[in-house]
């Protein structure tokens, strides 16, 4: 006897499989997707760092530092929130370790992130808030990509629906649908709301929103990172309450839609308080530093295939003075660098040591 749910007119079909061996070794496409997300965002800022003046390259010693904290901050984020699994009745503490079987709470993603992206920044001598304003629109379209991870996985839906877009349910077991006697997967009855879907949808469109109002206004200082932040919580905020798998609640509200409040109050504080133009660097230091990028690009570029040529090895830019829009277009009309002011000269002689120390 089948177990499977009626045909519908109209439905979005789930895989029945989220997990394909090749060999001894599993290739889950949850991970896959996270992957897929993290190069598009990586892409994303390279382009928007350079910009504003940073060497090529940049994103990738950033990127090493703030994915790994990213992880950790996102599994961190959903043990502390959801402790039953791991210390519950019946839980098992050493599956925290067992991210593959998912569990990874955006909260404590964008927060682990920014401590490695902080920190990479910090090393590279460029401000926070640039690598911030960077990644604002790569970020959302990473967020949605991954969320096709939790279709795989049949997981993340909501309730049940009759609209034409109702998504169809496996019931599954270790990445594999289960099936009936007949070999056809089992589904769970009725169609359900693809909640995953609604916030992908809702990323791409943030990640838009917020690439045109940067591209209108020209934010700086951070408030970039701040728009994607209070445009990313408004949908996680409504998403989230039509979302039916087990949550720890507050007065009976789930706790990622109080978080999400809570986090767009933040957000929208700082971004309507902090003024500023946007920041554009100069490197310091390096062979990168002594060649500005062609005036007739948009990009920072460097030739390395010339200094292969000519013998010379690129050396990456020791730091980067900060400049404003002016100054920035002239040094790469010109190649001449405005003149430093004495602070701000014993400032930048300093700054290696300091970020050596």
């Amino acid at each position: 006897m089948s177990l499977a749910s009626p045909t519908y007119l109209a439905a979005i079909p789930s895989p029945s499989t989220a997990v394909w061996q090749l060999g001894p070794f599993p290739l889950r496409a949850y991970a896959l997707c996270i992957i897929a997300g993290i190069v598009v965002a990586c892409w994303v800022t390279e382009r928007r760092l350079r910009q504003r003046g940073v060497a090529p390259g940049a994103v990738l010693d950033i990127a090493l530092w703030a994915v790994p904290a990213g992880i950790i901050g996102a599994r961190i984020y959903h043990v502390i929130t959801s402790p039953a699994a791991y210390f519950g009745t019946g839980g098992d503490w050493f599956k925290i370790f067992f991210i593959h079987e998912g569990g990874l709470g955006i909260w404590g993603a964008v927060g682990g992130g920014a401590v490695g992206a902080w920190l990479a920044a910090r090393q590279l001598g460029i401000p926070f808030t640039v690598v911030a304003d960077a990644l604002a629109p790569g970020l959302p379209l990473a967020q949605a990509i991954g969320r096709l991870g939790n279709w795989f996985n049949n997981e993340l839906y909501g309730g049940r629906t009759d609209l034409p877009w109702g998504l169809e349910i496996h019931r599954m077991d270790g990445g594999q649908a289960l099936r009936d006697e007949a070999g056809q997967p089992i589904l769970e009855e009725g169609l359900y709301h693809p909640t995953f879907a609604y916030e992908a949808l809702w990323n791409v469109g943030v990640a838009a929103l917020v690439y045109l109002v940067d591209r209108k206004l020209r934010l700086g200082r951070g408030r970039a990172f701040a728009l994607y932040v209070m445009g990313y919580t408004v949908g996680r905020f409504w998403i989230e309450m039509m979302r039916t798998d087990e949550a720890n609640t507050i007065f009976g509200v789930r706790l990622n839609v109080w978080t999400a409040a809570l986090v767009f109050l933040g957000a929208l504080i700082y971004f309507v308080r902090v003024r500023g133009p946007r920041d554009y660097l100069i490197p310091v230091g390096g062979t990168a530093a002594a060649t500005p990028p062609a005036a007739t690009s948009d990009v920072s570029q460097v030739d390395l295939s010339a200094s292969k040529a000519a013998g010379t090895e690129q050396v990456a830019p020791e730091g980067y003075r900060v400049v404003d829009e002016a100054e920035f277009e002239h040094w790469r009309q010109t190649g001449e660098a405005p003149t430093e002011p004495a602070e701000d000269a014993s400032t930048a002689s300093a700054r290696p040591a300091d970020r050596d120390s």
